[in-house]
C-alpha cells in the first residue's frame, strides 16, 4: 500500500493562510495586464478590466493570450512605423 502524504501541499497553504500570499509577476501580457503566481502555494492570479486581481481561469488565460498577441503585433507595427518615419 502506497500512502501519499499531504504535507508538501499543506505547509505552503498554511503559510499563506498565516502570512498572506507572496505574489511574483510570471508573465507581462501588456503594460497594464500581468499574471501573478504565489511563490509558496502556486496560486495564479491576473488583473481584470478594472485592474483588480482575480483567479486565473482557463477563460482568462485564453483572453490574456489573445491580448498579448494583439499587443505584440501592435508594438511591432509601431516600431516599424517609427523606424520608417525617422528615415524620411
Amino acid at each position: 500500500m502506497n500512502k501519499t502524504s499531504n504535507k508538501p501541499t499543506f505547509i505552503p497553504k498554511m503559510y499563506c493562510n498565516l502570512f498572506g500570499h507572496d505574489y511574483q509577476v510570471t508573465k507581462k501580457v501588456t503594460y497594464h495586464v500581468k499574471e501573478y503566481t504565489c511563490s509558496h502555494c502556486k496560486k495564479q492570479l491576473t488583473t481584470n478590466s478594472n485592474g483588480q486581481l482575480i483567479e486565473l481561469t482557463p477563460k482568462f488565460k485564453e483572453i490574456n493570450d489573445i491580448l498579448e498577441r494583439i499587443h505584440v503585433s501592435r508594438m511591432e507595427r509601431l516600431k516599424k512605423k517609427t523606424l520608417t518615419s525617422s528615415i524620411y
